[in-house]
């Protein structure tokens, strides 16, 4: 069967509106020859006459009245659907987001950003999931709106990314460990025994690196999946950890920080989304607020 015209809708509409060709012709900007044809174009399309002839005027059929509303109710649910969004009204949105987020994201501006998003919409909730790697399917398919971590060649090509803040590495050890005080040299860092985190998107080797254009090699004692994991060990061992120094920042607490003896490159975390929420006001809005958060 042969798709219908859909632009006739909008002509019916203001056939059925205005009662005569000649002033459905002018709201339409059409000559009365150009509106007689979409008439007759309406008429084989409906199987109805729709507007007849009574006395000077026309009047329509019982097909037409049943229509009126329907078709009316129609246009202006596509007019609504193309138009763009209005203003959002953040105070009455409804809606749970999912943040799939790095490792120390949480601890280190969840209680901040839920206030903020709080103190704007009541009603809106927010879920953390842990990112444990950096597979871009769960953006894909819509389980997770909004993700933040670090963008290399392993995430998705059409995902959107916007930069949240630079961070580096740092070394964390326990008060009272022989790094605790003083001066680290990439000596006796390289010395120390060491906790890595060895989890899949986490380019540890950086440090090593670093550490082997100088001659050097640490010594990995043992290597866990996350950043507060390695923070736990660092905490009730003589084990350095080597983190983030902003993502951590609430898991270092009751730690020594030192800057790392060596030079290993600062990177970027950004928070990325799928292009389907580039223009939803709501997803936009929370994005506002998690760079907001992260930029203070």
């Amino acid at each position: 069967m042969a798709r219908p015209d859909l632009n006739l809708l909008v002509t019916l509409d203001v056939l059925l509106s205005e009662g005569t060709v000649a002033g459905a012709a002018r709201r339409l900007r059409l000559s009365p020859s150009a509106m007689s044809r979409a008439l007759a174009r309406l008429r084989e399309a409906t199987g109805d006459p729709l507007l007849v002839r009574a006395g000077r005027g026309l009047v329509p059929t019982p097909r037409a009245v049943e229509l009126r509303e329907r078709v009316g109710a129609l246009v202006q649910g596509a007019e609504a659907a193309l138009r763009p969004v209005e203003l959002l009204d953040v105070t009455r949105l409804e809606r749970t987001f999912t943040l799939r987020t790095s490792d120390g994201f949480v601890e280190t501006f969840g209680a901040d950003l839920l206030a903020r998003v709080g103190a704007k919409a009541p009603e809106v909730r927010l879920r953390f999931v842990l990112k444990a790697d950096k597979d871009s399917t769960p953006l894909r398919e819509g389980t997770v709106d909004l993700e933040t971590g670090v963008v290399d060649a392993a995430i998705g090509p059409e995902v959107r990314a916007q930069a949240l803040f630079r961070d580096r590495f740092v070394g964390a050890v326990r008060p009272g460990h022989p790094l605790a005080v003083g001066t680290v040299t990439p000596e006796s860092y390289a010395a120390g025994r060491h906790v890595a985190i060895a989890r899949r998107g986490f380019d540890g080797g950086r440090i090593d690196a670093a550490l082997e254009a100088l001659g050097l090699t640490r010594e990995i004692t043992t290597a866990v999946g996350s950043f507060s994991a390695a923070l736990a060990l660092a905490r009730g061992s003589d084990l350095i950890a080597g983190v983030p120094e902003r993502l951590t920042s609430t898991l270092r607490e009751g730690l020594v920080s030192f800057a790392l003896p060596v030079s290993v490159p600062e990177f970027t975390v950004s928070m990325l989304w799928h292009p389907r929420m580039d223009a939803d006001p709501a997803h936009r809005w929370l994005r506002g607020r998690v760079k907001e958060i992260c930029s203070g």
